[in-house]
């Protein structure tokens, strides 16, 4: 296949993606993949030329790709490969469209977000407080659990940004969008436990949280320091920001049904991006059913 017509024209494109594009060894590494592999297509539909090429030809190449155990990821980068490629023929003049732009590979499997159940946020939260960082630390995983925020608002919290009395938080999210949250009475308990202790690290910057330096926390050691108490809290999954977020949002449609609420919240500008909670919640119930309804339970 080294002198066939196919592999020249792509061996050509290899080369003006290396030298004009100045694309990285390893994206080429990864178009020639892509492109050996759809060579192999064609050879085997006996494909001779890329003129051949149209819209069924390269369905049928997608179903085989599937068959052969190709995911839907996997395949979708592979059809992107072939659509740049055929830009490129359409560039060069030999091809007069692109076949491949009317070729969608399925979409992959939405995979819905892990939460942690009430017990384990409850003893991920059961922290002992003997150091002012595990008093901070407490603080933060109460917000952000009591809020729902996400990482880059909890880090971006000032002094200013919290009205104890009333409980509540204003935080800048997404398109620069203010919302303004309750963060519950056990949150603001621990807030001002920290900020008791706030002043052991500095009081030059106006972050909420502040590292052990006196500078604003970053999302970096946030992160980290999550991680490490789920572990030291014994929980069997991976504790991080957004894993508490989800974790918020979750029991809070499981206990309320607001979907909207829910999606002020969190402040997500489309509700289908809020949806996502309720195939959670429905997952919980299908569950509850198909342990306790008479028809549900099979081979009885």
């Amino acid at each position: 296949m080294n002198d066939s017509p196919l592999s020249a024209a792509v061996e050509r494109f290899l080369r003006y993606l290396g030298v004009e594009r100045q694309l990285s060894p390893i994206t080429l590494l990864n178009y020639r993949r892509q492109l050996d592999a759809i060579m192999t297509l064609a050879g085997e539909s006996g494909v001779a030329s890329w003129q051949q090429c149209d819209a069924a030809v390269i369905r049928s190449w997608a179903v085989r790709s599937r068959r052969k155990g190709l995911g839907p990821a996997s395949l979708a980068l592979r059809l992107s490969a072939l659509r740049s490629f055929f830009d490129w023929l359409v560039s060069q003049g030999e091809l007069s469209a692109n076949p491949a732009k009317a070729v969608s590979a399925p979409k992959a499997p939405r995979h819905l977000p892990k939460n942690i159940d009430v017990d384990d946020v409850n003893r991920l939260l059961d922290i002992d407080l003997n150091d002012p960082l595990a008093v901070r630390d407490r603080a933060m995983l109460e917000v952000m659990y009591g809020a729902g925020l996400r990482l880059s608002e909890l880090v971006n919290l000032d002094l200013r940004h919290l009205s104890l009395e009333s409980g509540e938080v204003w935080v800048m999210g997404k398109g620069s969008k203010e919302r303004r949250l309750p963060i519950g009475r056990s949150a603001v308990q621990w807030v001002e436990h920290w900020l008791d202790l706030r002043g052991l690290f500095g009081a030059e910057d106006d972050a909420l949280f502040l590292s052990k330096l006196g500078k604003r926390i970053s999302t970096r050691n946030v992160q980290k320091r999550f991680a490490e108490w789920g572990i030291k809290q014994g929980l069997n999954s991976h504790v991080n920001p957004h894993k508490l977020r989800h974790s918020f949002a979750t029991h809070m449609l499981e206990s309320s049904g607001d979907l909207r609420g829910v999606q002020e919240l969190l402040g997500h500008a489309n509700l289908s991006t809020t949806q996502i909670y309720t195939h959670l919640d429905f997952q919980h119930l299908a569950s509850v059913y198909d342990a306790a309804h008479p028809r549900a339970k099979r081979g009885k």
